[in-house]
């Protein structure tokens, strides 16, 4: 494998830092996947990932959000998103990369896996640009949960009204993620709920571009985007032909309840290739489970498959 680093920039003028892994010069390139990270990590913990991904001939590209991992220039930055609509720009920003990637790589199939916030920006990166895609993993996932939703976005609301965006909100943090860890006592650390995996666990805990809280913007433009994607007119702009599959660990507590409704609003569309599958006690962080083996086995099986 490959391994270099590259910068591009946004439409705000925001530099986002991004990881490159290719095949070995004489392996066959087969396609693309481009991983989009979830909230509060950042893109490098995708290189076991990676690796298993070049092994079998696929460019594995992935950037760190704007308020995450390098992109975010010192700990102020992080979990700030901009003054704009962040969740919508963060949905630019993928497909910029995606353009990019393209250009270089004009003929190869391309896939994208979004895990977590990753996968509510794919949620909605398909509804706009799903034709530019050969299919969509979405990992870690959440259908639509509108009691939690719309009183999140409106105390989001009121607190960047009365703390100002770039103010970082425990509260809105632990109204969040608050609970998340409650099926899990006794707990051992704050974050149990990502893996079963102790030792990916105390790594996530260590990682200072990991487990940070949020700017109130974030939370606000996050659950404004969550509602918005949602909307029966935004899903029904979704390729009927384009593949897509839902991965989520039985026990994640942030879309283990919703993925199935999400999984139902997908068929119901009429989109022909839709698949859900729930791995049994896996929590949130099925890359980093104690059966990630498996996951990483059934993600490139399926895009293989979709080639």
């Amino acid at each position: 494998m490959k391994s270099s680093n590259f910068e591009f920039k946004d439409g705000e003028g925001y530099l986002l830092f991004t990881y490159l892994w290719e095949p070995d010069e004489n392996t066959t390139k087969k396609g693309i996947i481009q991983v989009i990270h979830g909230l509060a990590e950042h893109a490098q913990r995708y290189e076991r990932f990676a690796k298993e991904a070049t092994d079998k001939g696929f460019i594995v590209v992935a950037d760190d959000h704007r308020g995450h991992g390098k992109t975010a220039k010192n700990e102020q930055e992080l979990g700030f998103l901009g003054e704009k609509d962040g969740f919508q720009a963060m949905v630019e920003d993928e497909f910029l990369l995606t353009k990019i990637m393209k250009e270089k790589y004009p003929s190869l199939p391309y896939f994208i896996l979004g895990h977590s916030m990753g996968s509510f920006i794919l949620q909605r990166y398909i509804e706009e640009y799903g034709k530019e895609l050969n299919g969509a993993i979405l990992s870690g996932s959440a259908g639509p949960n509108p009691m939690l939703l719309y009183p999140g976005k409106l105390i989001a609301r009121l607190s960047m009204l009365l703390s100002g965006s770039k103010k970082k909100s425990p509260f809105l943090n632990n109204l969040s993620f608050g609970n998340f860890n409650a099926s899990f006592k006794p707990n051992r650390t704050d974050f149990d709920w990502l893996s079963r995996d102790e030792k990916e666990v105390d790594k996530y805990v260590a990682d200072p571009l990991c487990g940070f809280v949020c700017s109130t913007s974030l939370y606000y433009f996050l659950t404004k985007g969550m509602i918005e994607m949602h909307k029966k007119h935004n899903l029904n702009l979704i390729p009927k032909s384009l593949p897509i599959i839902i991965l989520s660990g039985s026990k994640d507590p942030v879309g283990a309840k919703t993925v199935p409704n999400l999984y139902k609003i997908y068929l119901k569309l009429g989109i022909s290739d839709v698949e859900l599958k729930l791995y049994e006690n896996a929590r949130h962080e099925i890359l980093n489970e104690i059966n990630r083996e498996e996951v990483t086995r059934d993600i490139l099986g399926w895009i293989q498959r979709h080639l």
